[in-house]
């Protein structure tokens, strides 16, 4: 496999997802829930039927790891899209994305990955750019923070899991746990906040489980090829992406601080990746 493989699978899952993030904050005066479910429904109606078809071991190999993995997910999706009930599209993409920073701590003490000073020194550069993205003390609520910050604790802990598992199970059962639960999970509570859509809404709550599909599939390809500290950072490409998005479709204003972060965001992720492919 080529050796970029996990960074081009990394930049496919950050467009997906970034796209995701602007119907999602669209959408938000639907229940958490109902997007949770659609979310996933979308997905599986992909997916199910592909392992089908290919006759891929539906329970997988790793089952207590894609257990923990769904349940991580879930718990953070469910936090992310909870976050956007109270802050700004960019602004909690860009809390959600301290992630990295999390995944490069616990992936030193459970997969005894290595990672150079000047790694966290870049690391620490990029999370000062997203800080500065997100306008720390302007629009930023309590609940919105905890619910942010909480979502990216949690996708660190997915990553790592991610990385455990590895090539022994394939990408599509490892989507297809975390799809199952949280679709079982966001069905069940959205029994008593339902909304009704209407036309254009079914098409868009539809087009979550596209975005998401063609997001964590790619996400989990480079996962399972890369190592968590080289690709996880690239998860802060989806900030650029989603306030990029959010410009042109939610017509949201960015001012020079917020390009500042972005540069900073950049010098810190492509020198990262420089570094690590340097070894």
């Amino acid at each position: 496999m080529n050796k970029n493989a996990p960074i081009y699978f990394m930049i496919f899952s950050v467009i997906a997802f970034a796209l995701m993030n602007i119907v999602v904050k669209y959408l938000s005066n639907f229940n958490v829930y109902q997007i949770v479910f659609f979310r996933t429904l979308g997905t599986l109606a992909f997916t199910i039927p592909i392992v089908l078809k290919q006759k891929i071991p539906f329970l997988g190999n790793k089952k207590r790891l894609l257990i923990a993995r769904g349940f991580l997910g879930l718990i953070s999706l469910s936090c992310f899209f909870s976050s956007l009930q109270y802050l700004s599209v960019g602004t909690a993409v860009s809390l959600r994305y301290t992630a990295p920073i999390f995944a490069g701590v616990f992936a030193m003490f459970f997969l005894k990955e290595k990672i150079k000073a000047i790694q966290w020194v870049l690391f620490i550069i990029a999370f000062i750019g997203v800080l500065i993205i997100k306008g720390f003390g302007i629009d930023v609520t309590t609940i919105g923070l905890i619910l942010a910050i909480s979502s990216a604790f949690f996708m660190g802990l997915t990553f790592v899991v991610l990385r455990k598992i590895g090539t022994n199970d394939h990408p599509l059962v490892i989507i297809n746990y975390f799809m199952i639960m949280a679709f079982l999970f966001g069905g069940f509570m959205s029994i008593n906040h339902w909304k009704q859509p209407n036309f254009s809404e079914w098409f868009l709550l539809l087009s979550l489980g596209l975005f998401g599909y063609i997001g964590q599939l790619f996400l989990t390809k480079a996962f399972q090829v890369g190592e968590t500290s080289l690709v996880a950072p690239l998860k802060y490409l989806e900030v650029i992406f989603t306030i990029i998005f959010g410009v042109i479709v939610l017509e949201e204003n960015y001012n020079l601080w917020t390009l500042v972060g972005i540069s900073l965001i950049l010098v810190g992720l492509i020198y990262n990746i420089y570094l690590k492919k340097t070894d």
